[in-house]
Parts: structure tokens; sequence; C-alpha cells
């Protein structure tokens, strides 16, 4: 065979393996967000760090949480504190504070210890 069609093909089959690839993850993301279980908290605070974006994390409270584990949770909370940091870190003080009403965020997983439930894979709004 013709190296340069050889080459070719080889472009053609990595270009499609990497749409089905990207088509295939696509599906899996949308029937995981058909599949994810509603939790509704009271209150939580999720940090917001200088460039901008939230943390992957939340901590919240009075949280109604559904008895089985899944990977994919949708968050409901009446109150959302969102410090924002000067820095990345804690200890760099609080440039301001927002507070919104009635979010929906998407979660991958919690770990709850009394009435604290610490949230983690907190996709950004």
């Amino acid at each position: 065979m013709n190296p340069t069609l050889r080459r070719l093909l080889g472009v053609t089959a990595a270009a499609a393996t990497g749409a089905a690839a990207l088509l295939g993850t696509g599906v899996g993301a949308a029937d995981a967000a058909g599949r994810a279980h509603h939790a509704y908290c009271d209150r939580s605070v999720r940090p917001v760090w200088t460039g901008g974006d939230p943390s992957r994390n939340m901590t919240a409270h009075g949280c109604d949480l559904p008895d089985d584990g899944r990977r994919w949770y949708t968050v409901e909370v009446d109150d959302l504190v969102e410090p924002h940091y000067r820095t990345d870190y804690l200890d760099g003080g609080v440039e301001r504070t927002e507070t919104t009403h009635d979010r929906t965020i998407r979660c991958m997983g919690y770990i709850s210890h009394g009435d604290t439930v610490d949230w983690f894979g907190c996709v950004p709004h």
C-alpha cells in the first residue's frame, strides 16, 4: 500500500475514534444527569477564589439526603453564601461575600457528620 494512503487512512481512523470517544463521553454525562439524586439543604458555604472560580467543595447544613448512594447529586440550596477570597488560600482574607437564594448545584458525592454535609466534586456554575 502507498505510504501516503496508509497515513491518510491512519489519520481518518484516529479522527473517527476520537469523535466516537467524545460522543460517548457526552452521552455518559447526559445519562448521569438524568440519574442524579436530589438533595435539599437549608444553607451552605462555597468559597470563591481569586480567579472567580468557585471551589469544588461546599459545606452545607440542614440537608435532606437521599437514602441510597449514587454517583451524582443535584443539591438544591435555599441560601448559598459565597465568600470571595483575596488569594487562593483561606487565610488570605475575604474581599466580599455574596449570598444567593434557591441555587441548584451538581456534586459528585458527600461526606456527612452530624448536621454538617461536606459536598465534593461540585461543578462550577
